[in-house]
């Protein structure tokens, strides 16, 4: 166990924290616990690199992490009516046709490594700076009703983009494409 392999543990607990205070309706602390989150993403990841603590444990479980945070504030603003149902589902289904797809082709005997597309790490930037200024704006900290409406649109189109760009990679792996060009 490494020390970044102890902070993502630390952000997997922090969920379910969120969680629980945006359900009390305490949205100051979910967005002091979110980007508090966010920053230990960053940390893991710096120690990690700079100091030569990268392990496969970590490299499994820091995007699981990520993932279990966003999808779960996605969710929750969506059951509380923050965020439009629509989107929700598009950000929640995107993730699940990566994991599914992956698992299909372990199941195939044709495992595939899914590496962050630069159309991924700009969705999930941006999923992250929405979310960040939803819960600024419930918890009272700045007024961005006009930002959020768009950032929602950007966020959809990024998401079916990126979704779109995994779709074709995973099946030119299937297929035997990807070793023809």
């Amino acid at each position: 166990m490494t020390l970044p392999n102890f902070i993502t543990i630390a952000r997997f607990v922090m969920v379910p924290l969120i969680i629980m205070v945006m359900i009390n309706g305490d949205m100051l602390t979910a967005f002091v616990l979110f980007v508090l989150a966010g920053i230990s993403d960053g940390l893991d990841g710096f120690i990690a690199r700079h100091f030569n603590q990268k392990s496969e444990l970590g490299a499994w479980l820091d995007p699981i992490a990520d993932k279990f945070l966003l999808v779960s504030v996605f969710i929750m603003l969506g059951w509380l009516g923050v965020l439009p149902n629509w989107l929700v589902i598009l950000a929640v289904s995107r993730d699940a046709m990566i994991i599914a797809a992956v698992v299909l082709s372990s199941l195939l005997d044709n495992p595939v490594e899914m590496r962050p597309l630069l159309v991924s790490k700009a969705n999930t930037m941006m999923q992250i700076i929405l979310l960040v200024i939803v819960l600024a704006d419930l918890a009272g900290l700045a007024r961005l009703d006009g930002i959020i409406g768009w950032m929602v649109y950007a966020v959809a189109v990024l998401t079916i983009a990126s979704a779109s760009a995994y779709l074709v990679t995973w099946l030119r792996h299937m297929t035997g494409a990807e070793e023809e060009t």
